[in-house]
C-alpha cells in the first residue's frame, strides 16, 4: 500500500507522519493507495483538519476529521473511513455470494 502524507502551509513532524502511516497500515489488504492531507483553518473552532482518501479496488473512500490536534483529527477521519470500508467489504461479500449462487444454479 502506498501512503502519501501532505501538510499544507506547514511542515509536518516525522512523528506525525509515522503515526499516520502506522494507523493506516493495520487495515484491509485491498487498499491500493491512501492520501492524507493535513491542514488548518484560521477559525479557532475548526482547528486542525485531516482528510483521508483511500483507493480500493473499484472505488474511492473519503473521510474528514476536525479537531484541535492533528492526531485526534487523524483518529476521527480513520474511524469514519473504517465505517465506509466495512460497508464496502459487505457489498463485496454480497456480490461474491450472488455470483457463487449463479454458478451453482448453472451446474
Amino acid at each position: 500500500m502506498q501512503i502519501k502524507v501532505t501538510a499544507r502551509h506547514f511542515k509536518a513532524h516525522d512523528s506525525l507522519i509515522a503515526y499516520t502511516e502506522e494507523i493506516l497500515n493495520h487495515f484491509y489488504d485491498g487498499i491500493i493507495k491512501a492520501d492524507v492531507i493535513l491542514f488548518f483553518e484560521k477559525k479557532p473552532k475548526d482547528g486542525k483538519i485531516a482528510e483521508i482518501t483511500i483507493s480500493v479496488y473499484g472505488t474511492v473512500l473519503t473521510a474528514i476529521g476536525k479537531s484541535d490536534e492533528y492526531t485526534k483529527s487523524i483518529d476521527i477521519a480513520v474511524e469514519k473511513a473504517l465505517v465506509q470500508l466495512k460497508k464496502y467489504k459487505g457489498k463485496l461479500h454480497t456480490k461474491d455470494r450472488k455470483e457463487v449462487r449463479k454458478a451453482r444454479d448453472k451446474e
